[in-house]
């Protein structure tokens, strides 16, 4: 199999490092995983490098595994990034068609992309995304795809998505320090919806909620594009802290708790069933109630969807979006979790598994791989330039230069 064929995708969590590896032949319908990778995390807080060492070899760690399972060296990878230090923003571009006939070219679309991203940024910023949501030719609007068409003035709403550089040039710094070069960036929940999102789900209205371990992020789609992204400050190590401070106990065995014993819904344990302390650490004693930590973990998981509900109140889709929430995500295996979510919600939800994917399916059949399993889609996308008319709905990709921005526009577009 040719090299050139091989695509990578590594998502760098708080708790954990994942690397989804996956071969594409022409003809194919769908990519094929041929390895995957998983080790711990460390050296990450709520979705920033604090130690690069510690980060880097957990990186090395993930990809040997893969590496080793694929039977390919891997030396290119597209990368995740997330964290509270992401802002989500939005901007217009506005420029002249040029061409004599007024027919809108792929030159006219990079242009007006490029006048958007160029915003006033603080110097210690840096963009890694411009989304365009709807284009405008002279008096048309709600233009999903505007090349071809004719028209004077071509306009675009866009979403930009950026991030502190000092953040960014950490993580990459992590994997370039092992001689891996980075072929994009992605926020982390929008490639996760590259991987667990159907054409039909994006156009009804749907709500993509990545319950990471340091931050919960959030996108929302309808009528096939990107509506609305936002970062929350609460993630699924809160519900491990929480459980520490209630039982007075360590962070780790916190978790051997949350991870055995949690549950969503404290209605769903039967009255005074007990948690055993001596079975998850021989350095403890007692029993604790069991419906006493789930209550601890249905209050913070309720905080979360309450954040994600005044989001959704911010754009007046509290309760409408008829394809639901899909959760993806460590924090989503989280027993009866679906169930609270349509409670808190008001909305179908269901758990988010990768799909449009063949081959090792035993080792990415989790929401807690779909954002490594989505950078592996994305990247073949923008590789191969291909599903033309994604560039309003997919991922388009900014760099610090404009060059970058549109080469990488270019990719989607047919």
């Amino acid at each position: 199999m040719a090299k050139g064929n091989i695509t990578t995708g590594l998502d760098i969590g708080t708790s954990n490092t994942r690397v989804v590896v996956a071969s594409y032949k022409e003809g194919e319908e769908k990519p094929k995983i041929i390895g995957v990778g998983e080790a711990p995390s460390s050296g990450m807080r709520k979705g920033v490098v604090v130690d690069i060492d510690e980060v880097t070899e957990s990186i090395k760690k993930a990809v040997e595994q893969a590496s080793l399972s694929s039977g390919f060296p891997i030396d290119h990878i597209y990368l995740s990034i997330g964290g509270n230090h992401i802002s989500v923003r939005e901007n217009k571009g506005l420029v002249a068609v040029s061409r004599a006939d007024q027919e809108v070219s792929e030159e006219d679309i990079s242009r007006v992309i490029d006048s958007a991203s160029a915003i006033s940024l603080p110097p210690n910023r840096e963009i890694i995304h411009v989304i365009p949501k709807t284009f405008k030719l002279d008096n048309e609007e709600d233009i999903q795809d505007p090349l071809g068409m004719t028209g004077a003035r071509l306009e675009v709403d866009t979403i930009i998505i950026d991030g502190l550089a000092p953040h960014i040039k950490n993580l990459t710094k992590c994997v370039s320090g092992l001689g891996i070069k980075i072929d994009g960036l992605a926020l982390n929940v929008l490639a996760a919806s590259q991987s667990v999102l159907s054409k039909r789900q994006k156009e009804l209205g749907v709500l993509v909620l990545d319950l990471g371990g340091g931050t919960a992020s959030m996108v929302v789609y309808e009528e096939g594009k990107l509506l609305h992204a936002h970062i929350l400050p609460v993630g699924s190590s809160h519900i491990t802290n929480d459980i520490a401070i209630g039982l007075r106990t360590t962070i780790d065995l916190a978790e051997r708790v949350k991870l055995q014993y949690g549950v969503a819904l404290p209605s769903e344990i039967k009255k005074k069933e007990t948690i055993n302390l001596s079975e998850l650490d021989e350095n403890e004693e007692g029993e604790i109630d069991r419906r006493e930590v789930a209550k601890i973990i249905e209050a913070r998981v309720c905080e979360i969807f309450d954040l994600v509900n005044r989001e959704l109140k911010k754009i007046g889709k509290q309760k409408l979006l008829p394809a639901g929430v899909i959760l993806v995500g460590g924090g989503s295996l989280l027993p009866n979790i679906v169930d609270l979510a349509k409670q808190e919600l008001g909305l179908p939800a269901e758990i988010g598994i990768p799909s449009e994917v063949e081959g090792i399916m035993e080792g990415i059949d989790d929401p807690a791989f779909a954002t490594a399993t989505g950078l592996v889609l994305w990247g073949l996308k923008m590789r191969k330039g291909i599903n033309q008319k994604s560039i309003l709905s997919e991922i388009s990709s900014a760099s610090t230069t404009i060059n970058k921005i549109k080469g990488w526009f270019r990719a989607f577009l047919p």
